[in-house]
Order: structure tokens, then sequence, then C-alpha cells
């Protein structure tokens, strides 16, 4: 029910999780929404704006094709005036024409002239004006539409990640429901089920409830009736008693050993390395032995460093046979594990170890401060390496008491008892974590005092590689400290806890502990011997008729036995002649289709009418020939069988067997001979089908590829139609709008050739005039 109910939870808040998504994916779509008519705004303000564009620039030509035609308009007029003066040049000359027809010509022309001058600057500043005002638009309106258009592709690119990350999370959310409809469903279900067999277990527990109180009564009467006295009295004796046995606490004290075993080796290895790495930086670091004598100290301290492999290895071998002792039958606790005695007495010769380097190891450190290159950090670095390894070595100390006083009680029964062990596991356990911690510091330390020594400018690579090896192994140590610290805080109940061993609630004792678990393998032999299901009884008379019958029947049963193995034999023997007999007949029938040929071969020179001699010769060496071997060929389903027709002697039947035998032998080759090939033809074909396969695919995804292309150019192709249909309807605008000047600029300058006309025949007339008088 309590899942039930936690479902029913989980699902009302995802169904408001689901509400509140499309609460927000309809703010979204209608953000969304307003996002795509701004931009179908923009887009059609920008369309506009490019009209305007288009406008303008068609202005301009237009512009610029009136200023062209003014300029050479104004060079007719110029020329016209050159001509002009030099008519008047040559009447000045001459003397035919007035001065003032001429001035007035000149005043004329000058007007003319200057209004042209001042509409062509007019033209070009309204041009340069149009032009500057036309490039300032088109810079605002091209940064406006990129802005826009970044705008629109970051508003897009929102959309979509909005639009996919919903669309993910409402598919997730309706899969999830399904799954715990389905789930609820099922629990539902099981719950019935649970109901059913909650009651069902009900009925049985009354039913054993009623059988167990109605033994209880019965063996209450048992031994108050025939129980003469109570042997729990006396320690000793109940010492004896075979205790109760819990195999899941075996189990687990298994486990829990192979664990620490585990744990124990990494930390064996971690101080290998850093004694023998710290051996090698001994001899090269602050002197080199290789190049000069090291102080007598790191001599010593050396020496006794290179001592640490018959320290450690006697920790892993003790522990790892701690571990073997402890076995499912057998009986783990303080009392009875001899075992570790041993590995207290290696754990203290470790400790008295690490007590005795840690003088020599303080002296070489100051041995370090003392070098003529050592820095103030690097000498800092070494007093807190100095109080570093103090600590470590006082860690060990406390662990190493502990340890004893854990392997006290397999001695001394009365030692010990649960409340002190209990606080020594918990000890043992700080202590642990303290190791852990001054582990941490060391290595932290080292490493500090590393990166000042990579600088020193004696460090050689030999050095440098030795430092490293010295940090991994520092490394390694803590990593080994933390987790074998993190394993016994875990396990402190399980060490703490009493597993309940003891004869009816007593303390087990060391010296008895053998004796006792002697008497529990008896009881477990005479409970299995106790078990095992006594073959059924059967009465006399019926023992007697039924072995008359067992006889009868066992003597028959040996007789069909006898006769079926002799018919098998005779089987045997008789399909062996069969074959035999085969083989004869095919010989026959291969003799009387020699008979058969040499009897119309007979008859043939019969009919040809030899002579006796001919013919008696020919019968000797007919007979001759049927003497000597001729192969025949036979063909059958196995083969085709060459056969030599021989006599009934002992050579030709090993030949004939011989000829049998290569037979099938080479019938045998060429059948092996066409499997060969059938199999390599069948890899040959696996290889081209995988390649065939493969380039299916790579088919299958070019095709794709393919199609995603043929999509970008469909695009491609409609967007260029856009855009030449777009440039078209521009250009046929253009076009009608320099139609329509062309016609205005030709009925401008019809109009000034008109007055240009009519100037000239006034000037005639005038001229004309003067001459008359």
């Amino acid at each position: 029910m309590a899942n039930v109910t936690d479902l029913q939870s989980k699902y009302s808040k995802l169904a408001q999780e689901y509400s509140k998504l499309r609460a927000q994916n309809q703010v979204l779509k209608k953000a969304v929404l307003d996002e795509q008519t701004s931009s179908n705004s923009l887009k059609d303000e920008l369309k506009q704006k490019e009209q305007s564009l288009r406008k303008v620039e068609q202005e301009m030509d237009s512009l610029s094709f009136r200023n062209q035609q003014l300029t050479k308009r104004v060079e007719l007029l110029q020329e016209e005036l050159l001509l002009s003066e030099s008519k008047s040049k040559r009447s000045r000359n001459k003397g035919d024409s007035p001065p003032q027809v001429n001035l007035q010509a000149q005043s004329v022309f000058d007007e003319d002239l200057q209004k042209k001058i001042q509409e062509n600057e007019r033209l070009h500043i309204q041009f340069y004006e149009a032009d500057e005002q036309f490039r300032r638009q088109e810079a605002q309106l091209r940064s406006r539409l990129d802005q826009l258009e970044k705008e629109s592709e970051q508003h897009q690119a929102v959309v979509d990640a909005l639009t996919s990350k919903y669309t993910d999370a409402i598919e997730k959310l309706q899969s999830d429901k399904a799954r715990l409809e389905v789930k609820a469903q099922t629990l539902e279900r099981e719950a019935k089920d649970c109901r059913v067999r909650t009651e069902e277990c009900q009925q049985q527990l009354r039913k054993y409830q009623t059988e167990v109180s109605s033994q209880l009564k019965h063996s209450s009467s048992v031994i108050q009736e025939k129980v003469p006295f109570n042997d729990t009295q006396l320690s000793d004796y109940n010492s004896l008693n075979v205790p109760l046995h819990n195999r899941r606490h075996q189990l687990k004290a298994r486990d829990v050993a192979a664990q620490a075993l585990g744990f124990v080796q990494n930390l064996v290895s971690a101080l290998l390395n850093f004694h023998s790495y710290t051996e090698q930086r001994v001899h090269i670091y602050p002197l080199d032995s290789s190049i000069e004598a090291i102080s007598p100290v790191n001599q010593k301290f050396s020496q006794y460093l290179h001592e640490n492999a018959s320290y450690l290895r006697p920790l892993e071998e003790d522990l790892l046979q701690l571990h073997q002792s402890i076995t499912e039958d057998a009986i783990t606790v303080l009392e009875t594990l001899a075992k570790l005695q041993d590995f207290s007495r290696s754990f203290s010769a470790y400790s008295s170890f690490l007590q005795k380097i840690l003088p020599y190891q303080l002296k070489s450190l100051e041995e370090e401060c003392d070098a003529s290159l050592c820095t103030a950090a690097l000498t800092a670095r070494n007093h807190q390496l100095q109080n570093d390894m103090k600590k470590l070595t006082a860690v060990f100390h406390k662990l190493k008491s502990y340890v004893a006083l854990l392997a006290v009680p397999s001695v001394r029964s009365d030692a010990m008892c649960q409340s002190s062990a209990t606080a020594v596991f918990t000890q043992m356990s700080a202590s642990l974590h303290g190791l852990h911690d001054v582990s941490t510091e060391l290595s932290k330390h080292y490493s500090q005092k590393v990166s000042l020594e990579q600088d020193l400018p004696t460090a050689t690579q030999k050095f440098r590689t030795t430092n490293e090896c010295l940090l991994s192994s520092l490394a390694s140590l803590t990593n080994s400290c933390g987790k074998m610290a993190t394993f016994f805080s875990n396990n402190l109940d399980f060490f703490a806890s009493c597993p309940g061993y003891g004869p009816r609630g007593g303390v087990v004792n060391p010296l008895q502990a053998d004796s006792m678990i002697e008497n529990k393998r008896r009881a477990a032999t005479y409970m299995s011997a106790i078990r095992k299901v006594r073959p059924e009884s059967v009465a006399y008379r019926e023992a007697l008729a039924n072995r008359h019958i067992l006889t009868s029947s066992t003597e028959s049963r040996e007789g069909l036995m006898q006769q079926v193995v002799q018919s098998q034999e005779k089987i045997s023997r008789l399909e062996q002649e069969k074959e035999h007999w085969l083989l004869e007949a095919q010989l026959g029938q291969v003799r009387l289709q020699k008979e058969s040929q040499r009897i119309a071969q007979l008859e043939a020179q019969i009919a040809a009418g030899a002579p006796e001699e001919q013919h008696s010769a020919a019968d000797g060496s007919d007979a001759a020939r049927a003497d000597s071997p001729e192969p025949v060929q036979d063909s059958s389903l196995v083969g085709i069988l060459t056969i030599t027709s021989c006599s009934e002697s002992a050579a030709d039947q090993e030949s004939r067997e011989h000829l049998i035998k290569t037979h099938y032998m080479s019938r045998v080759s060429d059948l092996t001979s066409q499997l060969q090939m059938c199999d390599s033809k069948a890899v040959h074909f696996h290889a081209e089908c995988r390649a065939v396969a493969k380039r299916l695919a790579i088919a299958e995804k070019s095709r794709e590829t393919m199609t995603e292309e043929l999509k970008l150019a469909n695009q491609n192709i409609t967007r260029l139609q856009d855009e030449l249909s777009t440039t078209k309807r521009s250009y046929e605008d253009q076009l009608s709008m320099m139609s329509d000047h062309l016609c205005s600029m030709n009925d401008t300058l019809s109009k000034q050739r008109d007055e240009i006309d009519t100037l000239k025949l006034a000037s005639k007339g005038n001229s004309k005039k003067n001459k008359g008088r």
C-alpha cells in the first residue's frame, strides 16, 4: 500500500509538472507566433525599403542620363557658339554684319549658356545629394537587415531548441506516464496477490501456533517427567557442549577477512615501494653515492631500509593464513582465532622496525637541511616531514597495541569482555582514520618538497624519477589507508557484535575450542546418519516367493542378453558375407561380359572362315587373354570402380582388396577436395555478402546524403527563381521608366530645336534687315 501511495504521489507530481510544462509551452507558442509576426512585418518593411531603394536608383539613373544629355547639348551649343563667333569675326573682317546684331546674338547665347550651366550645377548638386542619401540609406538598411537577420536566427534557434526540449520532455512524460500506469496496474495486482497470500499466511500462522503450543506443552511435560538433572550449572562441562552454528555470520566473516586481506596487500605493496624508493633517494640526495661516499647515518639508514621486506611480507602471509582458517564450518570468534597471534607478532615487529628507522630518517632530513642548496622553503618542508614521520610511527604503535589486545582472547578467555572488545574496535577504527589523515599530510608535504626540488640546479633525471616514484607510492599508501579506514568503519557493527556462539549462552574457552569443534563434527555426522532414509522391509514368505521370480527373471534376462549378442554377431557376419558376395557378383558380371565378348569374337572369326590353326591360335591367345587380367570399369552410386578379372589365388585377392581400398581412398580424397572447395566458396561468398552489405549501407548513406543535397538544390532553385522573377520585374519597371524618360527628353529636345530654329530664323531676319538698311 505504501508503494501504491508513493506511486500516486509521484503520478500527481508528474501531472503537475506536465500541466506546468503545458502552460509554459502555450506561452512559448505565443512568443513564437509574436516573433514570427514581427519577423514578417520586418520582412515587409524590408521589401518596402528595397522598393524605395530601387526607385531612388531609377531616379538616379534617369538624372545621370539627363545630365549626359544636357552635357551633350551644352557641347553642341558651345560648338555652335564657336561657329557663330568665327562667322562674326569673318563678318567683322569683311565689314558686312553690324556689331549690334552680333552683340545681341552673343548676349542671347550667353544667357542660354549661363542658364544651362546653372541648371547643370543644380542637377550635379541634386545628383550628389541623392547619391549620398542613397548610400546612407543603403548602409542603414543593410546594417538593419543584418541585425534583423541575426535576431531572427537567434530567435529561431531559441524557438527550435525550446520546441525540441519541450517535445522531448512531453514525450518523456508521456512514456513515464504510460510506464507508471502499467506499473500501477502491476502493483495493484501484486497488492491483491499479497492480500491473498497474507490471508493464507495468517491461516498457516494460526495453525502453526496451535501446533507449536501443543508441542510446547508436550515437550515441557516430557522435560518435567524425564529430565533428572540440569547440566548447565557447571561452566567447565557446559563449554564442551555443541554450540549453535551461525552460518550467515561465518560467510560474513569470511567475506570481511577476504576484503581485509586485499586492503592489507595494497598497504604492504605501498609501504614496500615507499621504503625502497626512500632507500634509492638516500643514495642520490644530498650526496650521490656513485660520485662520493654518503654519510654514515645515511649508510645505516639505507641498510635498515633494505630489510623492509622481511618485516612487511610476514604481515601479508599471516593474514592470508588467518583468512584460510576462517571456513564455513568453523566457529569464528576472537577466542578461536589462533592465527591472529601470528599477525599480531608480525605487526609488532613492523612497528618496532618503524621506531628503529625513525631517528635515522630524522637525521637524514636534517642533513638535507644542512646542504648548501637547501632554501628556507625546503627547510620548512623537511621539518613538516619530520613531524609527519613521527605521527606515522606513533599511529602504527597505537595500532600494534590494539591488534595485540584483540589477539589476547585466543590465549586467555577471561582477558576481554564484550564491552572492552567493542571499545578496542572503536579505538582501532579511529586510529585507522588517523593513519589516513597522517598519510594524506605526508603525501601533500612531500609533493610540495618535490616541486621545490625540481628547480634545483643539481637535480638529475634519476633524482626526478625517484621523487615521482615516491609520490606515486605515497598516493597509493593514502588511497589504501583511506579504503581500509572506510571498510573498518562500515563493518564496525559486525566486529563489535556478539555472534551468539557458545554453549547455552556461555563464553567459548580457547583451550576447549578444539574439543568443541570435534563435538560439532560428530553431532553433524550423527544427525546426517539419523536423517538417512532406511529401505522398507518385506515379509519373509513374500521375500522367498519374490526370490524365485527374481532368479528366474535374471536367468531369462541373461539368456536374452546372450541371444541378442549372438544375433548381433550373426548380423555383422552376414553383412560382411553380403558385401563379399556383392563383390563376387560384380566380378562374375564382369567375367560374363568378357565371355560374351569372346564368344562374339569367335563367332565373327568362324563367320569369316578362318583356318583351324588360326582358330586354335586365336583360342590360345584368347585363353591367354582370358587368363590375363583385363581392367573393367564398373559404375555405382559411390563412384566408378576399376575391376580386374582375376583367379581365385591369394595374390589376386590381395590385389583386388588393394584396388577396392585405393578406389575408396581416391573417392574420399575427391570428396574432401570438393568439401574444401565448397568451404572456400562459402567463405568467398560470405566475404562477398559482407562486402555487398557494406556497399549497401554505404549506398544507403549516399542516397540519404543525395536526397538531402537534392532538397537543398530544390530550395536553391526555388530561391533563385524567386530572385529572377523579382529582378525581371525590377528591370521591366526600369525599362518602362526609361522609355517614359526618353519620350519626355525627346519632347524637350524637339522644343529646344524649335526654339533654336526660331532664334536662327529671327537672327537671319535681323541680318537681312540690317543688310537692307
